[in-house]
């Protein structure tokens, strides 16, 4: 005799499991940001609804030209995580040897297994002119003198490559790692040369995870704060770090909550732009 089908034992078990997860995203993520977004368009010196927060971004050039700064410099870091994420991945997954994937996935996650802030310390000593790297350079005769080799945009940028390595390397390998190797080994036998490999099999291959790792880093470095701050010094301008004077040094949580709204929406629309010329659906991207 078959059993019957009982939805209702089913639906209970979903409700009890989905119950604390909802009620997780909602004090945690979704009622904070209402809130924020409530106060973005609320002022100080009138009691109903404006728009002044968000006009004043467009109205001052330091707001939005420092907004195109951040969004220009984190294309620039996601692109040069991926030129150096993508052989790494690819290494790790088709190259090395089941033993040698894990002491390398290993060294690529105990750097992680501290914090953004010691991390950027540690680049910080060795960059400094009484650091190590100065010390060696002066001792070869590179450099007569130590020099400050922190606080410009080439310190701030390698830093960020550094701190977002990680996420770009992950879903790559999620997605090598399922790759059949016969599409490559049928590719060189029939006389394919690496380039040609690599652009016609590979990278469309793993574009989903190329696409969800770019996701992901241009997100965090677009939203970095320490690591902008400590090694770009007080010229290396960070949107971020306008959402931070306004709400901690000025007090201004009005503009501030605007501003953060306003760099959610134009970083999603960057990235809706990127799946639209890459032609990748997110659903894909975010599997």
């Amino acid at each position: 005799m078959m059993m019957k089908y009982k939805p209702n034992k089913i639906r209970w078990s979903f409700v009890i499991f989905f119950i604390p997860v909802a009620l997780w995203l909602f004090l945690l993520i979704v009622l904070p940001h209402l809130e924020l977004l409530r106060i973005s368009f609320t002022s100080s010196g009138t009691n109903g609804f404006t728009l002044t927060n968000y006009k004043a971004f467009f109205t001052e050039p330091i707001y939005w030209l420092t907004f195109v700064r951040t969004a220009l410099y984190s294309m620039f870091v996601t692109a040069i995580v991926l030129v150096i994420s993508l052989p790494v991945a690819f290494y790790i997954t088709k190259v090395a040897s089941i033993k040698t994937q894990g002491l390398l996935m290993v060294l690529i996650l105990v750097p992680f297994w501290v914090s953004e802030l010691i991390r950027v310390y540690g680049w910080m000593i060795l960059l400094r002119e009484s650091g190590v790297l100065n010390q060696f350079l002066v001792k070869i005769g590179v450099f007569k003198q130590p020099i400050e080799l922190l606080y410009n945009d080439i310190t701030m940028i390698m830093g960020l490559v550094y701190t977002s390595m990680l996420f770009m390397i992950v879903p790559i390998i999620g997605v090598l790692g399922s790759m059949d190797d016969a599409l490559i080994e049928a590719a060189h036998d029939l006389g394919a040369k690496k380039i040609a490999i690599w652009k016609e099999i590979i990278i469309p291959y793993t574009m989903p995870g190329i696409m969800s790792g770019s996701i992901i880093v241009f997100m965090l470095v677009l939203g970095s704060y320490l690591t902008p701050k400590l090694m770009g010094g007080k010229n290396s301008l960070w949107f971020t770090e306008q959402i931070y004077n306004q709400i901690i040094i000025y007090f201004n949580w009005e503009q501030g909550s605007a501003f953060g709204f306003l760099l959610l929406l134009l970083s999603s629309l960057i990235i809706w732009i990127a799946l639209k010329v890459t032609k990748q659906e997110f659903r894909k991207v975010i599997k």
